[in-house]
C-alpha cells in the first residue's frame, strides 16, 4: 500500500501489509526488504480486536503511524464489500478506534506529549540543523526531536546518519522530526531515524501528531504535513489535535492510502 497517497501514481510511503499468521520475527523482519519497503506491518485477525505489529529491517517498532494507516486501508480491501468502515485494534500496549471514510484511513492516535529535553546537541550536530525556534522531545510510543526549521534550510539537510544514530540512541530517541512552516497550519518535514534502519522516512505519522499535539497546547487544532519530496514519494497527513490539560494533546489521524497492490 502507497500510505499517505496524494492521489497519483508514485507517491505516499510504500508500506507492505501481511495478513498475520504465526511468523517468527526474523521472518517478519526479511518481509521490508524483500518487499522493496522501510516498514511492513503484520495483523493479527483471528479475534474480535485486529492486532498490529510493525518491522523494518532492523526489528519491531513499537508504533508506526503509517503503517497503521495503512493496514486499515488493507482491512477495508480484505473485507471484500462487507461494508465494515471502523475497526478495533491493538497496538503498543493499547486498544482504539481506526476506519475509513470517504477521505481515506484514521485512527485515534491516543495521547502526546512533549518536554525540553537536555544534552540533545550532539543529536543537532549530526543533523546539521541550525533550529528556528523551540526543539522539543514528543510522541506518542517514543519520543523522537521536533526540530523547527527555516523553509529553505529543510530541503538541504544531508545527516551524517552514523553520528546520528549512535547521539539519538544515546539520547533515547528514536530519530528527528525536522519541520517548516508551508502555510497557516501548513508544513513541510523530513523524518530521519537511521536507529532503526530508516535514514530517512517519506512519511511518519507519529511524528506528524506529536507536532500536532504541541501545537493544540493554547486549542484544538487541524495540521497537514506534507513529507517524501526528496525520496520522490511526496505523502500528506492530516493531523486533528484537542488539548486534555497537563501538557497532553488526544490526536487523531488520517491520511488517504493507495489502492492495493499484491507482492506475489
Amino acid at each position: 500500500m502507497d500510505a499517505c497517497w496524494r492521489r497519483a501514481p508514485g507517491t505516499g510511503s510504500p508500506t507492505a501489509v501481511v495478513d498475520d499468521t504465526g511468523m517468527a520475527d526474523r521472518e517478519r523482519a526479511r518481509v521490508p526488504v524483500e518487499a522493496g519497503v522501510s516498514h511492513a506491518v503484520f495483523a493479527d485477525r483471528s479475534g474480535p480486536v485486529v492486532r498490529l505489529r510493525f518491522f523494518t529491517a532492523a526489528g519491531e517498532l513499537p508504533a508506526c503511524g503509517h503503517g497503521t494507516l495503512a493496514a486499515i486501508a488493507v482491512l477495508e480491501a480484505w473485507e471484500d464489500g462487507a461494508g465494515a468502515d471502523e475497526w478495533r485494534l491493538a497496538a503498543a500496549g493499547r486498544e482504539f478506534a481506526g476506519g475509513t471514510t470517504a477521505e481515506g484511513a484514521w485512527f485515534d492516535a491516543g495521547l502526546t506529549r512533549h518536554r525540553v529535553p537536555g544534552g540533545v546537541a550532539p543529536v543537532l550536530d549530526a543533523l546539521g540543523a541550525v533550529p528556528a525556534g523551540p526543539v522539543l522531545a514528543a510522541g506518542t510510543a517514543r519520543e523522537r526531536l521536533l526540530v523547527p526549521v527555516a523553509p529553505g534550510a529543510l530541503g538541504p539537510l544531508a545527516p551524517d546518519a552514523g553520528a546520528l544514530a549512535a547521539a539519538c540512541d544515546a539520547a533515547g530517541l528514536l530519530g528527528c522530526f525536522v519541520y517548516a512552516a508551508a502555510g497557516e497550519r501548513r508544513f513541510d518535514a523530513r523524518m530521519f531515524a537511521p536507529s532503526i534502519g530508516v535514514p530517512e522516512d517519506a512519511a511518519n505519522a507519529n511524528s506528524v501528531a506529536a507536532l500536532a499535539g504541541v501545537l493544540a497546547q493554547d486549542g484544538p487544532v487541524r495540521i497537514v504535513v506534507s513529507m517524501g519530496e526528496g525520496l520522490k514519494a511526496p505523502s500528506r497527513i492530516r493531523a486533528e489535535a484537542s488539548p486534555v490539560g497537563g501538557g497532553a494533546a488526544r490526536v487523531r489521524l488520517s491520511a488517504r492510502v493507495g489502492p492495493p497492490r499484491d507482492l506475489l
